[in-house]
């Protein structure tokens, strides 16, 4: 018979296994000493020490499921229940309870991992909803647009709640969506249309535009395109490539009018510069007139002058007002003597001043002598008030006498 602390082999070749409950038996052994049963049932026993050990290591270290880890617990245990072994078997069951603990703590702490895990979802697909629906009444179509695909990504990415409230929360989530989708369709397609009534619009304009530009009449021509430009302006935009083509056509007929008319205005600057050298040389002739003292040939030589001045033709605008004025203050000199002339020679003029004359100075000799009769009797008030008037017939006389004098006295 041969023994050790965990064993023994008894005569008949039963090995036994030491337990707390007594020996049990582990199976016999014929083929060979009693010594060698006892070691091919230690190492059976030593296996089922490493496969617990790897079995802890799995569980502490990596994602095994708690249902996996529990039927390889349930197998090692039925290995151990079944005394196959020798060894301490009691220490495998502690292992093995304690194993089964780690399980369980495990087990809970994903549970509520999971259950954590899933509030976070929720409040993150919540938080999702809540800003899609924000975003469906949006009229910042791309950006919106690219936000709620962005949050498309981002709901892809979080974990399913159950069943009932996850579908809820995208029913909500891709009705805001579709909303959107729905209102951007509904914008381009009115865009589109507005774009097609503005491109109608403008193949009109153009059509004018292109049709006046080969127009002579300046200045009409020149404002009917700045009321197209208005116009143009106020229709709005067509479809890009459209908008783009018409455009160009629109500024070349503008284009191909303008620069006829520079060119033509170049034309008749340079003509009305010349004519300006002419008509400063007429006013220079004509200022030497003055001042005038033989009438007759101041009025004949300024109507030669004047004459030429009119065959000359236009100056450039800014030049205007000057060059016709040095010309106006020599015809009014000439009138003024003209005027002055006729005066003086005018008998039915100096018949009527000398007469007012006269008139104005019997009321100053009359006045004179009430001042002196009032002064006599001592009356100051009245010969002071006589003294004003006076002093205003003798103002209106000295202007008479002069008048008298330009007909020669």
């Amino acid at each position: 018979m041969s023994s050790d602390p965990w064993g023994r082999v008894d005569e008949t070749g039963t090995v036994y296994v030491r337990t707390a409950d007594g020996e049990q038996v582990v199976g016999s052994w014929q083929a060979g000493s009693p010594e060698e049963a006892l070691a091919y049932f230690e190492r059976k026993y030593e296996g089922l020490v490493v496969e617990i050990g790897l079995l802890e290591k799995r569980v502490k270290t990596t994602d095994l499921s708690a249902k996996d880890a529990t039927t390889a617990i349930d197998h090692l245990r039925t290995q151990v229940d079944e005394h196959h072994a020798v060894g301490d078997l009691a220490a495998l069951r502690v292992r093995l309870d304690k194993l089964v603990e780690t399980v369980e703590a495990r087990r809970e702490e994903r549970k509520a991992a999971k259950a954590k895990q899933a509030d976070e979802a929720r409040t993150a697909k919540e938080a999702l909803v809540a800003e899609a629906e924000e975003l469906a009444a949006s009229e910042q179509w791309r950006s919106a647009g690219e936000r709620l695909r962005a949050l498309v990504d981002t709901w892809k990415g979080l974990p399913r709640l159950d069943r009932k409230a996850d579908d809820e929360l995208w029913h909500r989530f891709s009705h805001a969506r579709s909303a959107f989708s729905k209102r951007r369709k509904a914008h381009f397609a009115s865009l589109d249309a507005q774009r097609e009534d503005a491109r109608k619009a403008k193949e009109k304009l153009v059509a004018e535009a292109e049709s006046l530009s080969g127009s002579t009449d300046w200045g009409p021509t020149a404002a009917r395109y700045r009321d197209l430009m208005a116009e143009w302006k106020a229709v709005g935009r067509a479809q890009r490539e459209a908008e783009d083509d018409l455009w160009s056509r629109f500024r070349g007929a503008q284009d191909v009018f303008f620069q006829a008319r520079s060119e033509v205005f170049a034309e008749r600057d340079a003509e009305q510069q010349v004519n300006l050298t002419h008509k400063e040389e007429l006013a220079v002739e004509a200022e030497k007139l003055l001042p005038v003292t033989d009438l007759k040939a101041a009025r004949a030589a300024f109507r030669s002058i004047n004459e030429r001045w009119e065959a000359i033709g236009h100056v450039p605008r800014d030049a205007r007002p000057k060059i016709e004025g040095r010309m106006h203050a020599v015809e009014r000199a000439i009138q003024e003597a003209e005027e002055a002339e006729w005066r003086r020679t005018n008998p039915e003029a100096r018949a009527r001043a000398a007469g007012l004359t006269g008139q104005l100075q019997a009321a100053v000799d009359k006045l004179q002598e009430q001042v002196d009769k009032a002064r006599a009797a001592g009356n100051d008030a009245k010969a002071d008030k006589l003294a004003k008037e006076l002093e205003g017939r003798k103002a209106l006389l000295d202007q008479a006498l002069k008048g008298l004098e330009e007909f020669g006295g």
